[in-house]
C-alpha cells in the first residue's frame, strides 16, 4: 500500500473514531440533560402545595391518552367550570403539579384546566423526557384528546405553557388546532438554538461548534420530521392571538438570546417582559410577599447571594414544611396572572 493511501485510510480511520466518540458523547449528555422528571417521594411533606392537599376543594377526574407511543396521565380541574378551557404545558424537570398553585387559581377564576404530565415527567411514564421538541408533540397529543372528549371538545379552547411548555404553546400552532388564544412563558423559540446556547455555557464557545453537529443529528434522528419545528413558525403561521412572557432577567431560557420574545413576530402576537426585582425563569409566578420572605430567610441563613432565586426558593420550600409556608406559597403574582386572564378571556 503506497504512503498516500495509508494517510487516506489513517484519516478515515481516524474521522470515524472521531464520530463515533463525538456521538457516544453526545447521546450521554442527551440523556443526562433530558432524563426523568420526577415528583418528589414525598408529595404531602414539602411546601410546594401538592395536590393531596387540596384533593378535598379541587377534585379532578384522571384521564389517559397517546402520545408518541405512550399514555400520559391527565387530569381535568374545575369541572364546575363550563364556559372555557385552559390545556396547561409544564416545564422540564418535574410536572403539572409543580404549578398547581397557578392552575387552581385559574380554576377559581372560571376556567376548567386540563394539565398532564409529559413523557417522562410526574406520573406518566416515559424514561426519559427525550429532547426539547417533546413538550410540543404532547400538547398537540393533549389537543387532539381534548377535542374529542365529551368534558372538553365543545369548549372554548386556550392553551398556556412555561418553559418547556412555553415552546410548546408556541410551538403547537403548527399543526393547526382549533385554539382561541395562547400564552408562552419563558418559552425558547428554535429547540437546536437553545441546545447550542446551552452547550457554550457548559463547554465553551469553542468546544460547542463542535458538538453543534452531532446535536443537530442526535436532534434529527429523535424527532424526525419534527425536528425543526419551532414557536415562531408556529406563531407566524396562524392567526391565534399569542400572549409571549419572559422574565427580563432570566439566565436559563436567556430571554434576548433564545426567548421567544426576542424573536420577530406577527401582528397576532403581544410581547412583554416581565421586569423587577424576581424577573428570573419562574420565580415570577409567586408574590412579591412570598419571594421578599425567602430573600429574608436565605439572608439569614447565609444563602449567598449570587444564587439564583429558584434555587433559594426550593431551599426555603425544603427547609420549611409548615402550614405558614405552604400558605406563603400558594400566594400568586396577582398582577401577572390577572393579565394573563384578560387577555385570555377577551377571545375566549
Amino acid at each position: 500500500m503506497s504512503r498516500a493511501k495509508k494517510i487516506i485510510l489513517f484519516l478515515l480511520i481516524f474521522a470515524a473514531l472521531f464520530f463515533a466518540v463525538m456521538m457516544l458523547a453526545t447521546v450521554f449528555i442527551m440523556h443526562q440533560n433530558f432524563g426523568r422528571g420526577d415528583y418528589p417521594a414525598n408529595r404531602t411533606g414539602t411546601a410546594y402545595n401538592w395536590y393531596p392537599r387540596f384533593a378535598k376543594d379541587y377534585p379532578r377526574e384522571a384521564v389517559e391518552f397517546p402520545s408518541c407511543g405512550l399514555r400520559l396521565k391527565g387530569w381535568i380541574y374545575g369541572m364546575k367550570n363550563t364556559g372555557k378551557l385552559l390545556i396547561f404545558s409544564h416545564g422540564i424537570g418535574s410536572g403539572h403539579e409543580f404549578y398547581l398553585s397557578t392552575l387552581l387559581w385559574f380554576v377559581d377564576h372560571g376556567w376548567r384546566v386540563f394539565a398532564y404530565d409529559a413523557c417522562g415527567s410526574g406520573d406518566s411514564p416515559g424514561k426519559a423526557t427525550k429532547g426539547l421538541v417533546q413538550s410540543a408533540l404532547d400538547l398537540d397529543s393533549a389537543l387532539t384528546f381534548a377535542e374529542t372528549d365529551p368534558r372538553m371538545k365543545d369548549m372554548p379552547k386556550t392553551v398556556m405553557g412555561h418553559s418547556w411548555g412555553g415552546y410548546a404553546a408556541g410551538a403547537v400552532l403548527n399543526f393547526h388546532h382549533d385554539i382561541k388564544a395562547a400564552v408562552s412563558i419563558s418559552g425558547y423559540a428554535y429547540p437546536m438554538e437553545m441546545l447550542d446556547v446551552g452547550a457554550v455555557g457548559a463547554v465553551g464557545k469553542n468546544a460547542a461548534v463542535f458538538f453543534h453537529p452531532f446535536a443537530w443529528l442526535y436532534n434529527k434522528m429523535m424527532f424526525g420530521k419534527y425536528a425543526g419545528l419551532n414557536a415562531v413558525d408556529g406563531i407566524n403561521g396562524s392567526n391565534v392571538p399569542v400572549l409571549v412572557l419572559h422574565g427580563a432577567d432570566d439566565s436559563f431560557v436567556i430571554t434576548d438570546q433564545v426567548g421567544i420574545v426576542s424573536k420577530q413576530l406577527g401582528s397576532n402576537a403581544q410581547c412583554r417582559k416581565i421586569t423587577g426585582k424576581y424577573a428570573h425563569h419562574n420565580d415570577f409566578f409567586h408574590s412579591q410577599n412570598c419571594n421578599d420572605t425567602v430573600a429574608r430567610w436565605c439572608a439569614a441563613h447565609n444563602i449567598p447571594e449570587t444564587e439564583p432565586h429558584e434555587q433559594k426558593i426550593m431551599r426555603f420550600a425544603n427547609a420549611n414544611d409548615s402550614d405558614e409556608a405552604r400558605a406563603l406559597f400558594r400566594e400568586q403574582n396577582e398582577p401577572l396572572l390577572g393579565s394573563i386572564n384578560d387577555f385570555l378571556n377577551a377571545y375566549a
